[in-house]
């Protein structure tokens, strides 16, 4: 049986792992062994991250969207309650949006929402 010599392969899957990890500090950028585990730490920090993401947005429009509300003399539960009750379907980040383009129409959203949580007379 023949012998296999694969130090093209290897090279090759070495200068891969090696250009991946470029902008790593140190030897997590020059050497094999360390850097084939800095990278695949920062695949996975990478695939976290992607996830986290979604509720840090979420986060970001609720500050909005709090913001802009209490500037027209609401609270943010109170004014999703409202549109909740309203049966006004605008998704938030759809809202942060608007309290940061349109303040006017985010100020008839509020105004909407108000009148559904007041109480008939």
């Amino acid at each position: 049986m023949a012998r296999i010599k694969r130090g093209v392969t290897k090279h090759k899957r070495h200068k891969k792992v090696l250009k991946q990890t470029k902008g790593h500090q140190g030897v997590r950028h020059r050497l094999y062994r360390p850097a084939r585990e800095s990278l695949l730490h920062a695949l996975q920090y990478s695939y976290d991250h992607r996830r986290k993401k979604k509720g840090d947005m979420r986060r970001l429009w609720n500050v909005r969207i709090n913001a802009a509300a209490r500037a027209n003399g609401t609270s943010y539960s109170k004014f999703i309650h409202g549109l909740t009750l309203g049966g006004i379907t605008i998704n938030r980040k759809m809202l942060a949006d608007l309290a940061i383009r349109d303040p006017d129409a985010f100020g008839k959203l509020v105004e909407q929402s108000n009148s559904h949580l007041e109480p008939a007379a």
